[in-house]
């Protein structure tokens, strides 16, 4: 189970090599690995949100995610870009597993996108990990994963891996030193 293409760690301690673009397939106007953005898709299917929330990030290119991380350290400062930006090839967006939700709006902030504990939001977040989908990055986990609270990030796992971690309420971290 631990050599799951879908258990990949990437952070800060382990940086990974982007997978390419020409492997990955659309979803809601961003790139994922096939499996994970059939499943994006059913999921939002399932509970009738393709209208209502939408894909902000999917994979990102080493330079995408450069200009992101300049882009941030100029605008909001190098402190708030350690918290929310991920450095080049830190990034889970560069596996084609990782993507950034919101409420469809007018305006949506890129960087941090209002995915609300409530509604339609929480609705997709009860219903993630039948489809092999977790949050990543919960705010009472922050000491483990060393990332500050990202309730619009989800992480693609695969539904057995999902459906323990989220019982279990473990993050990947904890679910890799468990196994």
């Amino acid at each position: 189970m631990i050599n799951d293409k879908y258990l990949i760690l990437v952070n800060w301690e382990n940086p990974c090599r982007p997978v390419k673009r020409d492997v990955l397939i659309p979803v809601s106007g961003v790139l994922l690995e096939s499996e994970a953005a059939e499943n994006l898709k059913n999921l939002l299917i399932s509970i009738n949100a393709a209208e209502k929330i939408t894909a902000v990030s999917g994979w990102r290119s080493v330079t995408e995610q450069r200009r992101i991380w300049d882009d941030s350290v100029k605008e909001n400062g190098m402190d708030f870009t350690r918290k929310y930006v991920a450095a080049p090839r830190h990034s889970e967006h560069h596996t084609g597993l990782a993507v950034d939700l919101a409420l469809k709006k007018d305006r949506i902030d890129f960087i941090c996108p209002d995915f609300p504990y409530e509604g339609i939001c929480q609705e997709f977040r009860q219903n993630a990990p039948m489809y092999g989908f977790v949050e990543r990055y919960p705010e009472n986990k922050r000491h483990i994963t060393k990332i500050f609270h990202e309730p619009w990030h989800f992480r693609y796992v695969g539904r057995k891996h999902a459906l323990i971690m989220t019982a279990e309420n473990l993050t990947l971290e904890e679910y890799l030193n468990a196994l």
